[in-house]
Order: C-alpha cells, then structure tokens, then sequence
C-alpha cells in the first residue's frame, strides 16, 4: 500500500523524537494564555522586548547553559552532580574579587572577575574528570564529592556571607539587553551555537556518543576515550560557571549556600526531556533546549494558575512524566502496532451476485451412460 507525500510528512514528524516534547511545551503556553489573557503578548520598550515569553527565554537561559554541559556528559554514560555546587564557587569568586577592587564598575575589571570565576569552573571540571577518566571512580560518586564540598569552599570563599557589590557591567550580564534581548538569552543562544558546531560539526560528537555506548570498543578503534571524557566533565565546569554568573549577576549577589541549589537536578531533566538517555549515547542538543523551555514554562505555569509553590515539584514531576511516557519508545512501537491493525483490518467480501451454475447444467460434468 503505497503512501502519499502528507501522510509520509506527517508520519515523520508523529515519530519525529520532539514531536511530544514541542506539543507539551506548546499546551503549557497555551493553558497560561487562556488562563491570563494577554500571556503570550511581547511589547516594546526603550528598545528592549518585554513580555511573559521574553522572561520564560531569560529565566530559560541558566538551566540551558547547565544542560548543555550536562548532555555532553551523560553521552559519555556519566553524569555531573557537581554543577549546582559549581556555579556557587564561580559566582562567589567573581563577586569577591569585585568586591575587593576599587574598580569595580569598569568593564576590564569585571572582564577579570567573570575570567576568574569561569576559570574556577575550569579547575572544578578538570577535577570531575581527572577522578572519573583517570582514576576511574564513579561517575555518580566522584561529582557528589564536589556537590557535598563544593557549598562550602563556596562559603568559604565569601566567609558564610551574603557578598554584594555594585557594578553596572556585571549588573549588564543578567539584566541588559542586546538587539533588544535579555543578554543571558544571547550568551546561551551564542554558547549553543559554538557547542553545536563543536561537536556536530567535527568528530567529536560522534566520539562522544561511541563512548557512551561502548567505552572499550571505541578505544579499541582508537578513540581517546578518557581525554574526550575529561574535556566533556571540564566543558560542563567551565558552563556551570558562567551559568552561575548569568544567574547570580541581575542581583549582584552571591549566597553560597543557595546558589545552584539543586540545579543539576534541573540540568539533568532538561536532556531527559529532550530525548537523550541517561544510559549514554546518542544526544540531543536541539532536545535539550526544548527541555529547558519546558521547565521554565512549568515554574511560570505554577505562578500564573496560582498554585502554591511548594506543589511546584510535582507540577514537574506530572509534565515530565507525561512527555517521557509520550515519547518513549516502548509507546510508539505500541502505538505503530495497533496503527497497523486497524489498517489491515477489512470488512468481508459480499457474496457474489452471479449465480453458479450447478453441476446437472453444466455439459462438462455429465455422465456418460454406457
């Protein structure tokens, strides 16, 4: 049975892995505009765009950043717990180091102080991944080591204070706005596109996904297996780190013991929402942006539906549970399966309207009679 061009369009994007992640995104906008009429409107400001969708893609911006580093990992079949604690350190370097300088407000010092932080992050990436690929510890076990002490050499940066400062510049990277977007929108439109040409358009992508799937054969077919896994643990640092500037920069304030505070379990459900598997391989970028958009859109849901905000975590449990379902194979296969039975399914023939001639008027079947 031959298929035409629709219904092979439509087959491919049914099937397509953010067919159900893209239609969650657009019922939960949807359910808020019907809800609060006017949600989805975008005005126009001093050059600047304002709106509900602007706020949900600048709110949007820290768990990209986080995820984005987070998918790279788990492609390698690892996982990075330490990325909350991270963005903690970095943010609180930064910040202590403006805090300790009379410039503070000009650019080249608070160029410095987000080198610094981001640099930080480095290290704090490095050391993720020297204990994971070198010394082959755990993934899950040697990023907690750093997500249990990484708050308090954050605390012990700022002394268990809350360090404020006040610098336009660094006020500049969570709340300006450039060509009329959120800045933190165009740092993780900018990051997403140097990590998307990094690894998609090199070999380092597929590298990634060959460890992930099977660490010993891809270093049998002479792939790098522990320089690539370390460079993918000290890429999630380094994003950590500026995530936790982007976060902390529009109040110019670190509190080390709340900044990034569970944010690697957000990271993690970003890429799970856009179709990467926690077991490794194969990974999703443009999924995993979607998956930020969802989280975010499900915190702004909770405000606009007046909801408490202690049934938040719920609220996202019963999305992200809904899309996984949706999108997992297991579901498709099934639904493909009773797709085709209906299909094969036919009514039964008619009887046929000629009559059959019997046997006693049919010349062929007489009898001879000797």
């Amino acid at each position: 049975m031959t298929t035409s061009p629709v219904q092979r369009i439509v087959g491919a994007v049914w099937h397509h892995r953010l067919f159900w992640p893209v239609v969650a995104l657009i019922v939960l906008l949807l359910a808020c505009q019907i809800n609060s009429p006017g949600f989805l409107s975008i005005d126009v400001r001093n050059g600047a765009l304002f709106g509900q969708p602007i706020d949900i893609l600048r709110t949007a911006a820290t768990p990209l950043l986080l995820a984005l580093g987070m998918a790279l990992v788990i492609a390698t079949a690892g996982i990075d717990l330490s990325v909350g604690a991270v963005m903690a350190i970095s943010l609180a370097v930064s910040l202590t180091y403006l805090q300790g300088s009379a410039s503070a407000g000009e650019v080249p010092t608070v160029m410095a102080a987000v080198a610094l932080g981001i640099g930080v992050a480095l290290l704090c990436g490095m050391f993720n991944g020297f204990l994971v690929s070198v010394l082959g510890i755990q993934p899950f076990i040697a990023t907690m080591i750093l997500m249990v002490a990484g708050r308090g050499i954050a605390m012990l940066i700022t002394q268990a204070q809350i360090t404020t400062v006040t610098s336009a510049p660094f006020k500049f990277i969570g709340s300006g706005s450039v060509f009329g977007l959120p800045t933190p929108v165009v740092i993780a439109a900018v990051v997403f596109v140097i990590v998307a040409v990094i690894v998609r358009r090199t070999a380092l992508g597929m590298m990634l996904e060959s460890i992930g799937i099977n660490r010993e054969a891809s270093r049998l077919a002479g792939v790098n297996s522990r320089g690539i896994t370390w460079f993918a643990y000290a890429l999630a640092g380094v994003l950590a780190g500026l995530a936790g500037i982007v976060y902390g920069a529009p109040t110019m304030a670190a509190d080390a013991n709340n900044i990034g505070l569970m944010k690697e379990m957000d990271a993690i459900m970003c890429v799970v929402l856009g179709g990467t598997l926690l077991s490794g391989g194969k990974f999703y970028l443009s999924g995993t942006v979607i998956g930020a958009l969802i989280l975010t859109t499900i915190e702004r849901a909770v405000i606009i539906f007046h909801l408490p905000s202690q049934i938040t975590p719920l609220f996202k449990a019963i999305v992200i549970i809904a899309v996984c379902i949706a999108q997992s194979p297991e579901l498709r296969t099934w639904l493909h399966k009773a797709g085709g039975r209906m299909r094969t399914k036919t009514p039964p023939s008619a009887p046929s309207t000629t009559a059959s001639t019997s046997s006693a008027d049919d010349p062929r079947k007489e009898v001879a009679v000797s």
